[in-house]
């Protein structure tokens, strides 16, 4: 895929990822989430460190401060306007083609820069349907991006899984859509719901 559609799938799961952390009641941070022992602090300041701030930074070339690696943002009362003015910094820096040009340091290995432009498009995607199924909201992907994102998730997904990133592949049904199967290859449930 060119890089210049997945730059307007990542502007897209952008937009979406933002839009459900915006919708994150108060008082919900202790609750759980699809992600495997994350409650929804945990699973938030992931998001918000990964998809919006690290985002930004590896655009550039340049890895994430080491203050913001340990830092809550959900402290921050404005962290939901935060997240979003934060993570459309990230997409306006992958805007730019250059950004997905070269090879970046991932975990000490040199790496495409498409690769991990795309691997971007995967978290916020999969990060924001984790919020928003924790919470109780719809999560929408059009389908360029459910397209975009199983083609990601199906290169990456054993190396996440290697690294415990991802839980191991679930069964979908025949009938499941594009963006359900990319869940389930990435060893999510599309039929999660918060414990009553």
């Amino acid at each position: 895929m060119e890089n210049r559609n997945l730059s307007s799938q990542m502007a897209a799961a952008a937009a979406e990822a933002a839009k459900v952390v915006n919708g994150v009641p108060e008082g919900m941070l202790d609750a759980p989430t699809p992600c495997n022992d994350w409650d929804l602090r945990t699973l938030l300041n992931h998001t918000i460190l990964w998809t919006s701030y690290s985002a930004e930074r590896r655009a550039h070339g340049e890895s994430v401060s080491e203050d913001l690696m340990t830092k809550d943002f959900t402290a921050e009362p404005g962290f939901r306007d935060d997240y979003a003015r934060q993570i459309g910094e990230a997409v306006k820096a992958w805007a730019d083609p250059k950004a997905w040009q070269g090879e970046l340091g991932v975990m000490g290995d040199a790496t495409p820069a498409a690769d991990v432009g795309a691997m971007l498009i995967m978290e916020m995607a999969l990060h924001g349907w984790d919020v928003a199924k924790a919470t109780g909201q719809e999560y929408n992907a059009d389908d360029a991006v459910a397209e975009a994102l199983l083609g990601i998730v199906e290169a990456q997904a054993e190396l996440f899984r290697k690294y415990q990133g991802f839980a191991d592949a679930i069964e979908a049904p025949d009938d499941a859509t594009t963006f359900d199967r990319a869940l389930s290859l990435a060893g999510r449930d599309p039929q999660w719901k918060k414990p009553s």
